[in-house]
């Protein structure tokens, strides 16, 4: 059996307790967060997708209202969230418990691989870029929202939490963002910055594997 680090444990936990009041509670933030990768992304009729740290199913649901002939996936640590998103979505998506460092699908499953406020949790984001590398076809495309420490309030944020949440790792910025996906060998990347409230900003970056994107994932 491999050995859960503490800080998914600390995660799982946390998650776990939050699934419950989680849609209700953030419901602007999920909101704009789903809204804003949805416009920088084209998933077509046919297409396999995966959304890891995919919570309660917000931008699952999202995909498959918008594009009814996908093929949806989401991996999450938390059961309790992956219950809520079971109910939500029914037999639209597989849903199944795991981590981004050891994604429980095969080599070159997915179309696109999605993922969204999940980004600082992950301690290690290369390991965890390589598992999506993995999963993805030639071809295939990625975008990843998540907050941007390009902003004020999200530097604070991020040093507070570095300090009383363990399980938080860190919140990059659009420079650092592009150098991960351009380490895991993503190439066409583009790293946009957005404020979705007067003092919160988030990022989406997208990337291609293998052959040259075309313009429907970048533009």
């Amino acid at each position: 059996m491999p050995i859960v680090p503490e800080s998914t444990r600390q995660v799982r936990r946390r998650y776990d307790r939050l699934a419950g009041a989680y849609d209700r509670r953030w419901a602007a933030y999920v909101g704009s967060s789903v809204r804003e990768t949805l416009r920088r992304i084209d998933v077509r009729d046919g297409d396999a997708v995966l959304d890891v740290g995919c919570g309660t199913g917000e931008l699952l649901a999202a995909v498959a209202d918008r594009v009814p002939g996908v093929w949806l996936a989401g991996v999450d640590l938390s059961p309790g969230m992956l219950a809520v998103a079971r109910r939500k979505l029914g037999d639209r998506a597989s849903l199944v418990a795991g981590d981004v460092g050891r994604l429980p699908f095969s080599d070159r499953r997915f179309d696109w691989v999605l993922s969204t406020s999940a980004l600082h949790y992950w301690p290690d984001p290369m390991a965890g870029l390589a598992e999506i590398v993995r999963v993805t076809k030639a071809g295939g495309r990625v975008a990843i929202t998540d907050w941007c420490d390009d902003y004020l309030a999200c530097r604070i944020v991020d040093f507070l939490l570095r300090i009383v949440e363990p399980a938080h790792h860190r919140t990059y910025g659009t420079a650092a963002c592009r150098r991960l996906l351009e380490e895991a060998g993503f190439g066409g990347i583009r790293v946009e910055r957005y404020r979705i409230g007067r003092l919160w900003g988030l990022m989406t970056a997208r990337g291609s594997l293998g052959s040259a994107p075309d313009s429907r994932s970048l533009s």
